[in-house]
């Protein structure tokens, strides 16, 4: 299964004049957009004709079907074929017109008379081709505005599955690199508590047993060595680096778990850092944050 971004768009005309497109309802052409950003739920937004008003029931039942996360804008226009061309109203209709106007101004004297933009205004809201309906149209279309924005997000989810793959070599190269370096710094350590201790004795002259400073240098190199072992926290990094490997490779509905995972990351790295006693560990450290903020960014947007 793929992995998919919450980040995507896509469209769909029907009546549109390209090669292969249905023709024109009456004299109008429906288009229709579909927009999708990161979201922590499945927020549906609907910018739609008067016209359409009645089928955003069908249009969220089609998109909550098919979408778990995102915020998800959806707006339709319909248009006239020829988008210059006016109105025709009829005599009649034009005279009906004339007669409303004639009540309003009898009841209401300071009325200001119709103009020319408001009798075409009022005779295209009148026109027949505003009665289509839609109902056989629009799920059709939105239908394939849906699959093409599935197919978007899915390349985007694709970009960012790889980028992750990238972080995670990197962060396990860096663990690697970590490991061995502590036996590295308890030796170095004990080294020096034994030389302070003989600097100690040499300044006791001769009141603190040879075997006794021996033995608190040994005790203290060990303490040491229990305080900056990081074994644990790279072992349970490795685990969660394998987790998210996993899921990766498992697709679907991944992201709050990856987000979950990324926090957990986030905390060992800085467990890590906390036991550092040399600058090479604190530059480790450093930089898995930096790679673990990197993927935190872009887990954002995994559905």
């Amino acid at each position: 299964m793929s992995v998919y971004s919450m980040t995507g768009y896509a469209s769909a005309q029907h009546g549109a004049s390209a090669e292969g497109a249905e023709a024109p309802v009456g004299n109008r052409r429906l288009g229709l957009e579909i927009r999708s950003v990161n979201s922590r739920f499945l927020d549906l937004s609907f910018r739609l004709p008067d016209e359409l008003r009645a089928h955003e029931p069908a249009l969220r039942a089609l998109l909550t079907a098919r979408l778990k996360r995102g915020k998800v804008e959806v707006r339709a226009a319909i248009e006239s074929e020829d988008s210059n061309a006016l109105p025709q109203p009829s005599p009649l209709l034009l005279q009906r017109l004339v007669s409303a106007q004639d009540t309003i101004q009898a009841w209401l004297p300071d009325a200001r008379p119709l103009s020319v933009s408001d009798a075409l205004r009022l005779c295209s809201a009148n026109d027949a081709d505003r009665n289509i309906d839609w109902s056989a149209v629009l799920p059709e279309l939105a239908a394939q505005a849906l699959d093409e924005l599935l197919k978007a997000r899915a390349r985007e989810g694709e970009r960012l599955a790889t980028m992750l793959h990238d972080r995670l070599q990197q962060l396990r190269t860096l663990a690697q690199t970590a490991t061995p370096l502590i036996p590295l710094l308890v030796e170095q350590q004990r080294q020096r508590f034994v030389e302070r201790w003989k600097e100690a004795m040499a300044l006791a002259e001769g009141s603190v047993a040879p075997e006794a400073a021996q033995d608190r240098a040994l005790t203290e190199a060990t303490a040491f060595a229990i305080r900056i072992d990081v074994a644990e926290e790279v072992t349970r990094m490795d685990s969660h680096l394998d987790e998210i490997e996993r899921l990766l490779k498992k697709g679907g509905e991944i992201g709050k778990r990856l987000d979950f995972l990324i926090q957990e990351l986030h905390r060992e790295a800085n467990t890590l850092g906390s036991k550092s006693a040399a600058l090479e560990l604190t530059r480790i450290s450093v930089d898995m944050k930096v790679l673990i903020e990197q993927m935190r960014e872009q887990v954002q947007n995994i559905e």
